[in-house]
């Protein structure tokens, strides 16, 4: 199966342009969430390069952040770089853990393989093992209690268009 970035810029068009003003853009260095200003009249997500896990995990942000935070360069959120202490790797993780179960259910309706993401190479050395748990337990429990408007709006364009006739399952993330 093709994974083009390209599908998922239209198909997030599709989803979100005209009910939240919001455009998906790739070829950037790096990510980065603009709200509309005086340079554009709507609200950009923008992605690495055209990493197509990249542009998941853009949307996943996206799809956790509420209206005000919409409104605030990269949702208002902190972000320390590659390279972080063991104390900075805990409150990335508690902060990604959300944003990675949305990922991993996108990455999954598009038959897309997923692997959590603790994005610190060079920073202290953690065990991936218990946030990996977490992430795989808010999967679960967005698969028990129900996605929100946005991300579940996702989940199907993404499966209707890589999976036709596909449902998630909690069997699926294993």
């Amino acid at each position: 199966m093709q994974h083009h970035c390209d599908d998922l810029v239209t198909l997030f068009d599709r989803c979100f342009a005209r009910d939240f003003n919001t455009r998906l853009r790739g070829g950037f260095a790096e990510p980065e969430y603009l709200p509309a200003d005086a340079a554009s009249a709507c609200h950009r997500i923008h992605f690495t390069r055209d990493y197509f896990r990249s542009a998941l995990h853009e949307v996943a942000h996206w799809c956790v952040a509420g209206p005000e935070r919409r409104l605030l360069p990269d949702f208002g959120y902190w972000y320390a770089p590659d390279g972080r202490t063991a104390s900075q790797q805990q409150a990335f993780e508690q902060v990604e853990v959300k944003p990675q179960a949305l990922e991993w259910l996108f990455c999954a309706a598009a038959g897309h393989r997923f692997d959590v993401s603790t994005d610190n190479l060079s920073g202290e050395a953690t065990d991936p093992a218990p946030f990996k748990a977490k992430v795989r337990a808010q999967v679960l429990s967005y698969l028990e209690t129900g996605l929100k408007e946005r991300p579940a709006r996702f989940v199907e364009a993404l499966l209707a268009f890589y999976r036709p006739g596909a449902t998630l399952s909690a069997d699926s993330f294993s």
